[in-house]
């Protein structure tokens, strides 16, 4: 399966693409939106109804309902007189969803321990190896979405389907952070051996184990998001924006 396909799948599913009568409002939704997941399109840019209309050949009202989609999940930022924009969270906001992320993977972790099969957890070493060509390869996108795919089938084998709402419900909110994250040097290599230990421990039952590594990857994970936050913010002359503030 290629990148392109696990982009597709991923997004069809967060934001219920399936489910729009409009094919040209779905096409549009997917490719703004793994524009801004991939970091084409960065935070706070704004998002020109009239290109968007030219690109795909359209009036702008499929335009505007694609981005009203994204905007409910998260992604984008509509007001009134304004450009509709990509959406910039704070900082606070940042690490207040890395937190409940750390938390609710630190029982994702233990519940997989507990409730995977053996032919299950194979299935995800699998994944997992098929991961690691292509961190060696340097493939950041490429890497990213399998890792998505490998933490959604997580929670299909741990079958909570009260975990996997709430999962979904920050996922879209998550998934431009976590790519971000990967595209800090040497964060690949580091990702994978998370994906590597973790599996060992869930495969030596250890659920102690594995929910302590899921939630210290996550950190790190916020910690490679801050870090390239703080360089964007000096390479522009201008301070992270705080919750509630205004950027400069």
């Amino acid at each position: 399966m290629t990148d392109d396909q696990d982009t597709h799948l991923v997004l069809e599913r967060l934001l219920r693409l399936r489910d729009r009568r409009e094919p040209l409002v779905a096409q549009i939704a997917e490719w703004v939106g793994a524009g801004i997941i991939e970091g084409r399109l960065e935070p706070g840019q704004d998002l020109n109804s009239v290109e968007l209309s030219r690109r795909f050949d359209t009036s702008r009202t499929p335009v505007r309902e694609a981005l009203m989609l994204l905007e409910q999940e998260g992604l984008v930022e509509m007001k009134a007189r304004r450009r509709p924009r990509v959406a910039a969270p704070s900082l606070q906001d940042i690490r207040d969803i890395y937190q409940v992320r750390r938390q609710l993977l630190a029982m994702l972790a233990s519940l997989l321990v507990e409730r995977a099969t053996d032919a299950e957890l194979a299935e995800l070493r699998g994944r997992v190896e098929r991961m690691r060509k292509v961190a060696d390869s340097g493939d950041v996108d490429g890497y990213f979405w399998a890792h998505v795919q490998l933490q959604e089938r997580m929670t299909e084998v741990v079958g909570n389907a009260t975990l996997k709402q709430i999962l979904d419900s920050l996922a879209l909110r998550t998934l431009m952070l976590r790519h971000l994250s990967l595209t800090r040097a040497g964060r690949l290599a580091y990702s994978i051996d998370d994906q590597e230990r973790l599996l060992q421990a869930c495969e030596e039952r250890d659920g102690e184990l594995a929910s302590a590594l899921i939630a210290g990857a996550t950190v790190r994970a916020l910690r490679a998001v801050e870090e390239q936050l703080e360089q964007d913010a000096a390479r522009n002359r201008k301070p992270v924006r705080k919750r509630g503030a205004a950027a400069s």
